[in-house]
């Protein structure tokens, strides 16, 4: 893997980040004056004046852009309009929680995504892969909020088993990230299905098998590292959209993360709170992109030596 291929992502790493910054900069600008939507009807105009002024919200667009810019160069994202704390502050106590749900989500879609999609593709035409199949179907086909209401409706209301909301111990987290991690291991068992015969038909295969070598061995040692960069690629995606798809599960089930907060920070124009978890996002899909990448680059080689021969 060469320099100017790592290089290469990273300068475009930062040019999404900055494209990011802008647009949701303008657009939230664009959307409306917040002063007045969390103001009453009746707020004196000096007050409202007053509040601008303290916002920096009276100055041109161009100046507040290049301002916040600066600020965030500085580790600055902003005060909150509700809280009256700095905004990255607000959003770092909400990350944690995140994290939990959208790491046991993952661990959920890695285990039963991969796993159910080479079970399937090793099982071609069987039950297995027709039970696999379906799933996947299901789990395209199914909203997560109205799979999450299901599950309190089934789990919480009428069989009594597990809290429909809030958090505190392993129980509030099971409904959670089962809604979030079926339709990401769907996807990811559909793709792994599809990658795994396709490679399970290549001629070195046949050739491994008539050399003698042992099935688990083919299958770890040869099919599964040459089907990994569609596999790599539907999970880096998923784990870079967690906090996105949080959005519509967190509310569902009243968990207190970064998604409930997203919410509620659009509903009272909070411009602070939303801009820096957009950035968040954003910042997370970037990170997450690169790594897929220089994973390409360590599952073949080729992918960095093309890459790096390319831009030169």
């Amino acid at each position: 893997m060469s320099l100017r291929f790592i290089l290469g992502k990273l300068l475009r790493a930062f040019l999404t980040l900055l494209l990011a910054v802008t647009f949701v900069f303008i657009v939230l600008r664009m959307s409306g004056d917040p002063v007045s939507q969390m103001l009453p009807d009746d707020t004196p105009a000096s007050v409202v004046a007053a509040y601008r002024q303290m916002w920096g919200l009276d100055r041109p667009l161009p100046e507040q852009y290049a301002r916040y810019v600066a600020g965030i160069l500085h580790g600055d994202f902003g005060f909150s309009f509700r809280d009256n704390r700095p905004a990255l502050d607000v959003v770092l106590e909400r990350v944690p929680l995140s994290l939990e749900l959208g790491l046991t989500a993952l661990a959920l879609t890695i285990v039963l995504g991969i796993g159910g999609g080479i079970l399937a593709a090793l099982k071609r035409g069987t039950s297995v892969d027709h039970a696999t199949m379906a799933f996947t179907i299901m789990g395209h086909s199914m909203p997560n909020f109205f799979l999450g209401i299901l599950l309190i409706l089934a789990f919480a209301m009428t069989w009594r088993i597990l809290p429909s909301s809030g958090t505190g111990s392993w129980r509030h987290l099971v409904m959670p990230a089962v809604t979030l991690g079926t339709s990401y291991a769907a996807t990811v068992a559909r793709f792994t299905r599809s990658s795994l015969l396709e490679v399970l038909h290549q001629p070195f295969m046949r050739t491994a098998r008539a050399k003698g070598v042992p099935f688990r061995r083919r299958i770890l040692g040869h099919a599964l590292p040459n089907a990994g960069i569609p596999i790599v690629t539907v999970v880096g995606l998923r784990l870079g959209a967690l906090i996105g798809a949080a959005v519509v599960v967190e509310p569902v089930f009243a968990w207190p993360g970064v998604g409930q907060l997203l919410v509620s920070a659009v509903a009272f124009r909070d411009l602070a709170i939303v801009q820096t978890i957009v950035l968040l996002i954003a910042f997370t899909m970037v990170v997450v992109n690169f790594l897929v990448d220089l994973t390409y680059g360590w599952l073949d080689p080729r992918i960095g030596m093309v890459s790096g021969e390319a831009a030169a």
